[in-house]
Protein backbone atom coordinates (compact mmCIF):
# COMPACT_ATOMS: atom_id res chain seq x y z
CA UNK A 1 0.00 0.00 0.00
CA UNK A 2 1.35 3.38 -1.00
CA UNK A 3 0.43 6.98 -0.16
CA UNK A 4 1.73 9.94 -2.13
CA UNK A 5 1.87 13.16 -0.10
CA UNK A 6 2.98 16.53 -1.49
CA UNK A 7 1.56 19.62 0.17
CA UNK A 8 2.11 23.35 0.22
CA UNK A 9 0.04 23.77 3.37
CA UNK A 10 1.75 21.45 5.82
CA UNK A 11 -0.87 21.76 8.54
CA UNK A 12 -1.32 18.34 10.15
CA UNK A 13 0.67 16.55 7.46
CA UNK A 14 3.25 15.01 9.81
CA UNK A 15 0.58 13.43 12.01
CA UNK A 16 -1.32 12.26 8.92
CA UNK A 17 1.75 10.66 7.35
CA UNK A 18 2.81 9.10 10.65
CA UNK A 19 -0.66 7.54 11.05
CA UNK A 20 -0.52 6.14 7.51
CA UNK A 21 2.94 4.70 8.11
CA UNK A 22 1.68 3.03 11.28
CA UNK A 23 -1.08 1.45 9.21
CA UNK A 24 1.49 -0.06 6.87
CA UNK A 25 1.52 2.50 4.08
CA UNK A 26 4.70 3.33 2.24
CA UNK A 27 4.81 7.13 2.21
CA UNK A 28 6.15 8.78 -0.95
CA UNK A 29 6.81 12.49 -1.05
CA UNK A 30 8.51 15.38 -2.84
CA UNK A 31 10.59 18.46 -2.12
CA UNK A 32 9.70 20.39 1.04
CA UNK A 33 7.14 17.83 2.16
CA UNK A 34 9.72 15.08 1.96
CA UNK A 35 12.10 17.14 4.13
CA UNK A 36 9.38 17.97 6.67
CA UNK A 37 8.40 14.31 7.05
CA UNK A 38 11.98 13.04 7.19
CA UNK A 39 12.92 15.68 9.77
CA UNK A 40 9.97 14.55 11.89
CA UNK A 41 11.15 10.92 11.76
CA UNK A 42 8.39 9.66 9.49
CA UNK A 43 9.58 6.85 7.18
CA UNK A 44 9.41 8.41 3.70
CA UNK A 45 10.87 7.80 0.27
CA UNK A 46 11.43 10.33 -2.50
CA UNK A 47 9.22 10.35 -5.56
CA UNK A 48 12.44 10.19 -7.59
CA UNK A 49 13.00 6.70 -6.18
CA UNK A 50 9.60 5.71 -7.55
CA UNK A 51 10.01 7.30 -10.98
CA UNK A 52 13.72 6.58 -11.39
CA UNK A 53 14.00 10.14 -12.65
CA UNK A 54 15.32 13.17 -10.77
CA UNK A 55 13.30 16.26 -10.02
CA UNK A 56 14.32 18.89 -12.58
CA UNK A 57 13.73 22.39 -13.92
CA UNK A 58 13.89 23.98 -10.46
CA UNK A 59 11.27 21.54 -9.22
CA UNK A 60 8.80 22.26 -12.01
CA UNK A 61 8.88 18.59 -13.01
CA UNK A 62 8.62 16.00 -10.25
CA UNK A 63 5.52 13.85 -10.55
CA UNK A 64 4.57 14.06 -14.22
CA UNK A 65 5.61 10.47 -14.88
CA UNK A 66 3.85 7.18 -15.79
CA UNK A 67 5.14 5.57 -12.60
CA UNK A 68 3.05 8.08 -10.67
CA UNK A 69 -0.03 8.49 -12.83
CA UNK A 70 -0.13 4.83 -13.86
CA UNK A 71 -0.16 3.87 -10.18
CA UNK A 72 -3.00 6.29 -9.52
CA UNK A 73 -5.18 5.74 -12.59
CA UNK A 74 -5.05 1.94 -12.89
CA UNK A 75 -8.46 0.39 -12.25
CA UNK A 76 -7.93 -2.33 -9.69
CA UNK A 77 -10.73 -4.53 -11.03
CA UNK A 78 -9.32 -4.41 -14.57
CA UNK A 79 -7.16 -7.44 -15.28
CA UNK A 80 -5.68 -5.65 -18.30
CA UNK A 81 -4.65 -2.62 -16.23
CA UNK A 82 -3.12 -4.64 -13.44
CA UNK A 83 -1.22 -6.87 -15.89
CA UNK A 84 0.21 -3.81 -17.60
CA UNK A 85 1.30 -2.32 -14.26
CA UNK A 86 3.06 -5.54 -13.37
CA UNK A 87 4.81 -5.66 -16.73
CA UNK A 88 5.97 -2.09 -16.37
CA UNK A 89 7.08 -2.55 -12.79
CA UNK A 90 4.68 0.10 -11.50
CA UNK A 91 3.02 -0.23 -8.10
CA UNK A 92 -0.38 1.16 -7.22
CA UNK A 93 -0.80 4.41 -5.29
CA UNK A 94 -3.78 4.10 -2.99
CA UNK A 95 -3.87 7.47 -1.24
CA UNK A 96 -3.05 10.86 -2.79
CA UNK A 97 -2.82 13.86 -0.47
CA UNK A 98 -2.05 17.07 -2.33
CA UNK A 99 -2.66 20.74 -1.79
CA UNK A 100 -1.58 23.28 -4.31
CA UNK A 101 0.98 26.05 -4.68
CA UNK A 102 -0.29 29.15 -2.83
CA UNK A 103 -1.45 31.09 -5.88
CA UNK A 104 -4.15 32.92 -3.90
CA UNK A 105 -1.72 34.03 -1.21
CA UNK A 106 0.75 35.11 -3.89
CA UNK A 107 -1.63 37.38 -5.80
CA UNK A 108 -2.78 38.97 -2.53
CA UNK A 109 0.77 40.14 -1.81
CA UNK A 110 1.42 43.85 -2.30
CA UNK A 111 4.67 43.08 -4.12
CA UNK A 112 3.17 40.52 -6.49
CA UNK A 113 4.44 40.55 -10.07
CA UNK A 114 3.22 38.59 -13.06
CA UNK A 115 6.34 36.35 -13.12
CA UNK A 116 5.95 35.62 -9.40
CA UNK A 117 2.28 34.77 -9.86
CA UNK A 118 3.02 32.49 -12.81
CA UNK A 119 5.75 30.65 -10.86
CA UNK A 120 3.10 29.86 -8.24
CA UNK A 121 0.77 28.16 -10.71
CA UNK A 122 0.75 24.48 -9.77
CA UNK A 123 0.86 21.96 -12.64
CA UNK A 124 1.69 18.55 -11.18
CA UNK A 125 -0.56 18.97 -8.14
CA UNK A 126 -3.84 19.50 -10.01
CA UNK A 127 -2.90 16.71 -12.42
CA UNK A 128 -2.41 14.19 -9.61
CA UNK A 129 -5.54 15.36 -7.81
CA UNK A 130 -7.66 15.01 -10.93
CA UNK A 131 -6.15 11.59 -11.71
CA UNK A 132 -6.97 10.36 -8.21
CA UNK A 133 -10.43 11.93 -8.23
CA UNK A 134 -11.19 10.29 -11.58
CA UNK A 135 -10.23 6.93 -10.11
CA UNK A 136 -11.87 7.60 -6.74
CA UNK A 137 -13.42 4.14 -6.68
CA UNK A 138 -9.94 2.80 -5.97
CA UNK A 139 -8.01 5.81 -4.66
CA UNK A 140 -8.54 8.07 -1.67
CA UNK A 141 -7.78 11.67 -2.65
CA UNK A 142 -7.35 14.44 -0.09
CA UNK A 143 -6.92 18.12 -1.03
CA UNK A 144 -7.91 19.66 2.31
CA UNK A 145 -6.03 19.05 5.60
CA UNK A 146 -9.40 19.16 7.36
CA UNK A 147 -10.12 15.72 5.89
CA UNK A 148 -7.02 13.95 7.24
CA UNK A 149 -8.70 12.93 10.48
CA UNK A 150 -11.77 11.37 8.85
CA UNK A 151 -9.63 9.34 6.42
CA UNK A 152 -7.36 8.02 9.18
CA UNK A 153 -10.31 7.10 11.38
CA UNK A 154 -11.94 5.08 8.60
CA UNK A 155 -8.66 3.36 7.76
CA UNK A 156 -8.05 2.51 11.41
CA UNK A 157 -11.51 1.00 11.61
CA UNK A 158 -10.79 -1.31 8.64
CA UNK A 159 -7.10 -1.01 7.76
CA UNK A 160 -6.43 -4.41 6.29
CA UNK A 161 -7.54 -3.79 2.71
CA UNK A 162 -5.81 -0.60 1.63
CA UNK A 163 -7.88 2.28 0.32
CA UNK A 164 -11.00 0.09 0.36
CA UNK A 165 -10.99 0.70 4.11
CA UNK A 166 -12.42 4.12 3.32
CA UNK A 167 -16.09 4.04 2.37
CA UNK A 168 -17.14 4.77 -1.18
CA UNK A 169 -19.31 7.63 0.09
CA UNK A 170 -16.26 9.29 1.63
CA UNK A 171 -14.14 8.71 -1.47
CA UNK A 172 -16.89 10.17 -3.65
CA UNK A 173 -17.23 13.23 -1.42
CA UNK A 174 -13.47 13.78 -1.46
CA UNK A 175 -13.32 13.40 -5.25
CA UNK A 176 -16.10 15.96 -5.71
CA UNK A 177 -14.22 18.30 -3.40
CA UNK A 178 -11.13 17.92 -5.59
CA UNK A 179 -12.92 18.87 -8.81
CA UNK A 180 -14.51 21.89 -7.10
CA UNK A 181 -11.08 22.83 -5.72
CA UNK A 182 -9.15 22.52 -8.97
CA UNK A 183 -11.90 24.26 -10.92
CA UNK A 184 -11.76 27.17 -8.48
CA UNK A 185 -7.96 27.19 -8.66
CA UNK A 186 -7.99 27.41 -12.45
CA UNK A 187 -10.72 30.05 -12.39
CA UNK A 188 -8.67 32.11 -9.94
CA UNK A 189 -5.68 31.98 -12.28
CA UNK A 190 -7.82 32.97 -15.25
CA UNK A 191 -9.37 35.87 -13.34
CA UNK A 192 -5.94 37.14 -12.32
CA UNK A 193 -4.48 36.91 -15.83
CA UNK A 194 -7.59 38.58 -17.24
CA UNK A 195 -7.27 41.44 -14.76
CA UNK A 196 -3.57 41.96 -15.49
CA UNK A 197 -4.38 42.74 -19.12
CA UNK A 198 -7.79 44.28 -18.32
CA UNK A 199 -9.74 41.82 -20.47
CA UNK A 200 -13.31 42.32 -19.19
CA UNK A 201 -15.55 40.10 -21.31
CA UNK A 202 -13.87 36.79 -22.25
CA UNK A 203 -15.42 34.15 -24.50
CA UNK A 204 -15.50 31.59 -21.68
CA UNK A 205 -15.69 33.49 -18.38
CA UNK A 206 -14.85 31.68 -15.19
CA UNK A 207 -15.51 33.04 -11.69
CA UNK A 208 -14.66 31.56 -8.33
CA UNK A 209 -15.97 32.38 -4.87
CA UNK A 210 -15.44 31.07 -1.36
CA UNK A 211 -18.29 30.38 1.03
CA UNK A 212 -18.49 32.84 3.90
CA UNK A 213 -21.45 31.19 5.58
CA UNK A 214 -24.74 29.42 5.08
CA UNK A 215 -27.71 31.73 5.63
CA UNK A 216 -30.85 30.87 7.52
CA UNK A 217 -32.81 31.27 4.30
CA UNK A 218 -32.90 33.35 1.15
CA UNK A 219 -35.11 36.19 0.08
CA UNK A 220 -38.03 34.19 1.51
CA UNK A 221 -38.11 31.52 4.24
CA UNK A 222 -38.67 28.66 1.77
CA UNK A 223 -35.48 29.46 -0.18
CA UNK A 224 -32.05 28.04 0.72
CA UNK A 225 -29.16 30.49 0.59
CA UNK A 226 -25.46 31.01 1.25
CA UNK A 227 -23.07 33.98 1.23
CA UNK A 228 -19.93 33.77 -0.91
CA UNK A 229 -16.98 36.11 -1.35
CA UNK A 230 -14.47 36.77 -4.09
CA UNK A 231 -11.05 35.22 -3.58
CA UNK A 232 -9.36 38.61 -3.33
CA UNK A 233 -12.07 41.21 -2.64
CA UNK A 234 -11.24 44.88 -3.01
CA UNK A 235 -10.79 47.12 0.01
CA UNK A 236 -14.19 48.52 0.95
CA UNK A 237 -16.22 45.54 -0.25
CA UNK A 238 -19.07 44.63 2.09
CA UNK A 239 -17.64 41.16 2.65
CA UNK A 240 -14.77 42.81 4.54
CA UNK A 241 -17.05 44.36 7.15
CA UNK A 242 -16.55 43.31 10.78
CA UNK A 243 -19.74 42.68 12.73
CA UNK A 244 -19.50 44.29 16.16
CA UNK A 245 -22.95 43.43 17.46
CA UNK A 246 -26.22 41.73 16.63
CA UNK A 247 -27.55 38.51 15.22
CA UNK A 248 -26.49 36.83 12.01
CA UNK A 249 -27.00 38.75 8.77
CA UNK A 250 -29.78 37.60 6.48
CA UNK A 251 -29.90 37.38 2.69
CA UNK A 252 -31.94 40.58 2.47
CA UNK A 253 -29.73 42.37 5.02
CA UNK A 254 -26.67 41.71 2.87
CA UNK A 255 -28.35 42.68 -0.38
CA UNK A 256 -29.83 45.90 1.01
CA UNK A 257 -26.59 46.91 2.74
CA UNK A 258 -24.68 46.43 -0.49
CA UNK A 259 -27.11 48.80 -2.21
CA UNK A 260 -26.70 51.35 0.56
CA UNK A 261 -22.91 51.27 0.20
CA UNK A 262 -23.08 51.77 -3.56
CA UNK A 263 -25.09 54.96 -3.11
CA UNK A 264 -23.00 56.14 -0.15
CA UNK A 265 -19.78 55.99 -2.18
CA UNK A 266 -21.00 58.78 -4.44
CA UNK A 267 -20.45 61.26 -1.59
CA UNK A 268 -17.41 62.84 0.02
CA UNK A 269 -19.21 65.11 2.53
CA UNK A 270 -20.56 63.52 5.73
CA UNK A 271 -23.53 61.54 4.42
CA UNK A 272 -26.07 59.03 5.64
CA UNK A 273 -28.00 56.76 3.27
CA UNK A 274 -31.09 54.95 4.54
CA UNK A 275 -32.22 52.01 2.42
CA UNK A 276 -35.40 49.94 2.42
CA UNK A 277 -35.94 47.00 0.08
CA UNK A 278 -32.78 47.84 -1.89
CA UNK A 279 -33.86 51.44 -2.63
CA UNK A 280 -32.64 54.61 -0.93
CA UNK A 281 -35.52 56.00 1.08
CA UNK A 282 -33.69 58.90 2.72
CA UNK A 283 -30.32 60.51 2.05
CA UNK A 284 -28.77 63.46 3.84
CA UNK A 285 -25.46 65.31 3.53
CA UNK A 286 -24.28 67.90 6.06
CA UNK A 287 -21.29 69.23 7.96
CA UNK A 288 -21.59 66.52 10.64
CA UNK A 289 -22.72 62.92 10.54
CA UNK A 290 -25.35 63.63 13.21
CA UNK A 291 -26.91 66.33 11.04
CA UNK A 292 -26.65 64.10 7.97
CA UNK A 293 -28.55 61.38 9.86
CA UNK A 294 -31.23 63.86 10.91
CA UNK A 295 -31.76 64.79 7.26
CA UNK A 296 -31.89 61.14 6.16
CA UNK A 297 -34.41 60.40 8.89
CA UNK A 298 -36.56 63.46 8.20
CA UNK A 299 -36.57 62.60 4.51
CA UNK A 300 -38.83 59.63 5.23
CA UNK A 301 -39.31 58.76 8.91
CA UNK A 302 -41.72 55.98 7.99
CA UNK A 303 -39.67 54.01 5.47
CA UNK A 304 -36.46 54.16 7.48
CA UNK A 305 -38.11 52.00 10.15
CA UNK A 306 -36.62 48.51 9.85
CA UNK A 307 -34.18 49.70 7.21
CA UNK A 308 -30.43 49.93 6.70
CA UNK A 309 -28.35 52.95 7.71
CA UNK A 310 -25.00 53.52 6.02
CA UNK A 311 -22.70 56.38 7.08
CA UNK A 312 -19.40 57.45 5.57
CA UNK A 313 -18.11 58.93 8.84
CA UNK A 314 -17.74 57.32 12.29
CA UNK A 315 -20.94 57.11 14.31
CA UNK A 316 -20.64 59.36 17.37
CA UNK A 317 -22.75 59.67 20.52
CA UNK A 318 -25.15 62.25 19.07
CA UNK A 319 -25.85 60.10 16.01
CA UNK A 320 -26.19 56.94 18.08
CA UNK A 321 -28.68 58.65 20.43
CA UNK A 322 -30.84 59.55 17.43
CA UNK A 323 -30.60 56.12 15.79
CA UNK A 324 -31.48 54.38 19.06
CA UNK A 325 -34.91 56.02 19.06
CA UNK A 326 -36.12 53.80 16.22
CA UNK A 327 -35.76 50.20 15.06
CA UNK A 328 -33.27 49.63 12.24
CA UNK A 329 -31.79 46.37 11.04
CA UNK A 330 -28.21 47.49 10.39
CA UNK A 331 -25.89 50.42 10.92
CA UNK A 332 -22.72 50.27 8.85
CA UNK A 333 -19.98 52.86 9.20
CA UNK A 334 -16.19 53.17 9.06
CA UNK A 335 -16.12 53.16 12.87
CA UNK A 336 -18.10 53.76 16.05
CA UNK A 337 -17.04 55.70 19.13
CA UNK A 338 -17.07 53.80 22.41
CA UNK A 339 -20.06 55.84 23.53
CA UNK A 340 -21.92 55.04 20.32
CA UNK A 341 -21.27 51.32 20.73
CA UNK A 342 -22.46 51.45 24.34
CA UNK A 343 -25.70 53.15 23.28
CA UNK A 344 -26.48 51.01 20.26
CA UNK A 345 -25.59 47.63 21.76
CA UNK A 346 -28.36 48.14 24.28
CA UNK A 347 -30.67 47.30 21.37
CA UNK A 348 -30.48 43.53 21.01
CA UNK A 349 -31.73 43.26 17.43
CA UNK A 350 -29.60 45.93 15.78
CA UNK A 351 -26.55 44.80 13.80
CA UNK A 352 -23.46 46.99 13.84
CA UNK A 353 -20.97 46.61 11.00
CA UNK A 354 -17.59 48.31 10.84
CA UNK A 355 -16.13 48.80 7.37
CA UNK A 356 -12.97 50.87 7.64
CA UNK A 357 -12.57 51.44 3.89
CA UNK A 358 -16.22 52.29 3.34
CA UNK A 359 -15.44 55.08 0.85
CA UNK A 360 -13.35 52.86 -1.43
CA UNK A 361 -14.90 52.33 -4.84
CA UNK A 362 -14.87 49.15 -6.87
CA UNK A 363 -11.75 48.99 -9.03
CA UNK A 364 -11.86 49.65 -12.75
CA UNK A 365 -12.71 46.54 -14.71
CA UNK A 366 -15.07 45.10 -12.09
CA UNK A 367 -18.03 43.24 -13.52
CA UNK A 368 -21.73 43.27 -12.79
CA UNK A 369 -23.20 39.78 -13.17
CA UNK A 370 -26.90 38.94 -13.34
CA UNK A 371 -28.29 35.41 -13.48
CA UNK A 372 -30.94 34.67 -16.07
CA UNK A 373 -32.54 31.35 -16.96
CA UNK A 374 -29.88 29.22 -18.61
CA UNK A 375 -27.18 31.86 -18.57
CA UNK A 376 -25.76 35.08 -17.19
CA UNK A 377 -25.58 38.69 -18.28
CA UNK A 378 -22.22 40.36 -17.72
CA UNK A 379 -21.40 44.04 -18.00
CA UNK A 380 -18.96 46.62 -16.68
CA UNK A 381 -20.12 48.13 -13.41
CA UNK A 382 -21.84 51.49 -13.76
CA UNK A 383 -18.82 53.37 -12.43
CA UNK A 384 -19.74 56.71 -13.97
CA UNK A 385 -22.13 59.37 -12.74
CA UNK A 386 -21.69 62.48 -14.84
CA UNK A 387 -19.00 64.73 -16.18
CA UNK A 388 -19.86 68.20 -15.01
CA UNK A 389 -17.97 69.62 -17.97
CA UNK A 390 -20.57 67.92 -20.18
CA UNK A 391 -23.53 69.48 -18.38
CA UNK A 392 -25.75 71.24 -20.89
CA UNK A 393 -28.35 73.76 -19.74
CA UNK A 394 -31.01 73.36 -22.40
CA UNK A 395 -33.52 75.92 -21.10
CA UNK A 396 -33.68 79.70 -21.10
CA UNK A 397 -33.53 79.73 -17.34
CA UNK A 398 -30.11 78.92 -15.84
CA UNK A 399 -30.02 76.99 -12.55
CA UNK A 400 -28.77 78.98 -9.58
CA UNK A 401 -25.62 77.82 -7.81
CA UNK A 402 -27.79 76.38 -5.03
CA UNK A 403 -30.02 74.57 -7.48
CA UNK A 404 -26.99 73.17 -9.28
CA UNK A 405 -25.63 71.70 -6.06
CA UNK A 406 -29.01 70.11 -5.33
CA UNK A 407 -29.20 68.77 -8.88
CA UNK A 408 -25.83 67.07 -8.51
CA UNK A 409 -26.88 65.71 -5.10
CA UNK A 410 -30.12 64.27 -6.51
CA UNK A 411 -28.33 62.72 -9.48
CA UNK A 412 -25.96 60.85 -7.16
CA UNK A 413 -28.99 59.20 -5.56
CA UNK A 414 -31.26 58.53 -8.52
CA UNK A 415 -28.47 56.45 -10.07
CA UNK A 416 -28.99 53.92 -7.27
CA UNK A 417 -32.80 53.85 -7.31
CA UNK A 418 -34.53 51.07 -9.25
CA UNK A 419 -35.73 52.22 -12.67
CA UNK A 420 -37.88 53.99 -13.62
CA UNK A 421 -36.50 56.34 -10.99
CA UNK A 422 -37.14 59.93 -9.91
CA UNK A 423 -35.63 61.74 -6.91
CA UNK A 424 -36.68 65.10 -5.49
CA UNK A 425 -34.21 66.90 -3.23
CA UNK A 426 -33.37 70.21 -1.61
CA UNK A 427 -30.53 71.48 0.59
CA UNK A 428 -28.62 68.17 0.68
CA UNK A 429 -31.66 66.06 1.59
CA UNK A 430 -34.08 63.88 -0.32
CA UNK A 431 -37.71 64.96 -0.16
CA UNK A 432 -39.12 62.15 -2.25
CA UNK A 433 -38.00 58.98 -4.01
CA UNK A 434 -39.99 57.29 -6.76
CA UNK A 435 -38.52 53.83 -7.47
CA UNK A 436 -39.18 51.00 -9.87
CA UNK A 437 -42.27 52.16 -11.73
CA UNK A 438 -43.33 50.92 -15.14
CA UNK A 439 -43.72 54.48 -16.41
CA UNK A 440 -41.82 57.64 -15.55
CA UNK A 441 -44.77 59.84 -14.68
CA UNK A 442 -45.82 57.40 -11.94
CA UNK A 443 -42.31 57.52 -10.49
CA UNK A 444 -42.41 61.33 -10.65
CA UNK A 445 -45.77 61.54 -8.89
CA UNK A 446 -44.54 59.25 -6.08
CA UNK A 447 -41.38 61.29 -5.59
CA UNK A 448 -43.19 64.64 -5.78
CA UNK A 449 -45.81 63.53 -3.27
CA UNK A 450 -43.08 62.48 -0.84
CA UNK A 451 -43.70 60.25 2.17
CA UNK A 452 -46.90 60.34 4.21
CA UNK A 453 -46.09 62.55 7.17
CA UNK A 454 -48.07 63.37 10.25
CA UNK A 455 -49.99 66.49 9.29
CA UNK A 456 -49.74 65.77 5.56
CA UNK A 457 -47.10 66.11 2.87
CA UNK A 458 -44.22 68.55 3.47
CA UNK A 459 -44.37 69.94 -0.05
CA UNK A 460 -41.47 70.27 -2.45
CA UNK A 461 -41.61 73.94 -3.42
CA UNK A 462 -38.14 75.18 -4.36
CA UNK A 463 -36.77 71.63 -4.71
CA UNK A 464 -35.09 70.03 -7.71
CA UNK A 465 -35.87 66.78 -9.52
CA UNK A 466 -33.54 64.16 -11.01
CA UNK A 467 -34.38 61.37 -13.44
CA UNK A 468 -32.24 58.34 -14.23
CA UNK A 469 -33.26 58.43 -17.91
CA UNK A 470 -34.81 60.84 -20.39
CA UNK A 471 -38.41 62.08 -20.37
CA UNK A 472 -40.38 60.52 -23.23
CA UNK A 473 -43.14 63.11 -22.74
CA UNK A 474 -43.60 66.53 -21.16
CA UNK A 475 -45.86 65.16 -18.41
CA UNK A 476 -43.04 64.90 -15.84
CA UNK A 477 -42.15 68.56 -16.38
CA UNK A 478 -45.76 69.61 -15.89
CA UNK A 479 -46.06 67.55 -12.68
CA UNK A 480 -42.79 68.99 -11.37
CA UNK A 481 -43.82 72.57 -12.03
CA UNK A 482 -47.22 72.07 -10.41
CA UNK A 483 -45.48 70.77 -7.27
CA UNK A 484 -43.14 73.76 -7.10
CA UNK A 485 -39.92 72.19 -8.44
CA UNK A 486 -37.62 74.82 -9.93
CA UNK A 487 -34.96 72.78 -11.74
CA UNK A 488 -34.59 69.36 -13.35
CA UNK A 489 -31.59 67.20 -14.23
CA UNK A 490 -31.82 64.27 -16.63
CA UNK A 491 -29.66 62.50 -19.25
CA UNK A 492 -31.56 63.74 -22.30
CA UNK A 493 -31.57 61.78 -25.52
CA UNK A 494 -35.28 61.38 -26.20
CA UNK A 495 -36.71 62.00 -29.64
CA UNK A 496 -39.11 64.31 -27.82
CA UNK A 497 -36.51 66.25 -25.81
CA UNK A 498 -37.72 69.47 -27.43
CA UNK A 499 -41.19 68.95 -25.95
CA UNK A 500 -39.76 68.84 -22.43
CA UNK A 501 -37.43 71.77 -23.06
CA UNK A 502 -40.25 73.88 -24.50
CA UNK A 503 -42.50 73.05 -21.53
CA UNK A 504 -39.74 73.99 -19.05
CA UNK A 505 -39.34 77.35 -20.80
CA UNK A 506 -43.08 77.86 -20.75
CA UNK A 507 -43.32 77.08 -17.02
CA UNK A 508 -40.08 78.81 -15.97
CA UNK A 509 -37.98 75.76 -14.96
CA UNK A 510 -34.28 75.23 -15.52
CA UNK A 511 -33.25 71.90 -17.02
CA UNK A 512 -29.79 70.34 -17.31
CA UNK A 513 -28.84 67.42 -19.55
CA UNK A 514 -25.97 65.18 -18.36
CA UNK A 515 -25.72 62.90 -21.39
CA UNK A 516 -25.32 59.84 -19.15
CA UNK A 517 -28.18 57.42 -18.43
CA UNK A 518 -28.32 55.30 -15.26
CA UNK A 519 -30.92 52.55 -15.60
CA UNK A 520 -30.84 50.12 -12.67
CA UNK A 521 -32.97 46.98 -12.95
Amino acid sequence: MKALISVSDKSGVVDFARALAALGYEVVSTGGTYSALADAGVPVISVSDVTGFPECLSGRVKTLHPAVHGGILAMRDSEEHMTQLAGLGIGTIDIVAINLYPFKETIMREDVTLPLAIENIDIGGPTMLRSAAKNHKDVVVVCDPCDYKAVVEELQAAPADGASGVSYETKYRLALKVFEHTAAYDAMIAEYLRAVKNIPLPDNPTFTYEKVQDLRYGENPHQKAAYYKEVNPWAGALVGAVQLHGKELSFNNINDTNGALACLREFEAPTVVAVKHANPCGVGSADTIAEAYRKAYDADPISIFGGIIAANMPIDKATADAIAKIFVEIVIAPDFTEEAIEILTEKQNIRLLKLADIKERQPAGSLDIKKVDGGILVQDIDAGLYDEKEFCVVTKKQPTSGELEDLKFAMKIVKHVKSNAIVVAKDGMTLGVGPGQTNRISAARIALAGPDLEGGSRGVAGAVMASDAFFPFEDCVIAAAEAGVTAIIQPGGSMKDEDSIRKCDELGLAMVFTGERHFKH
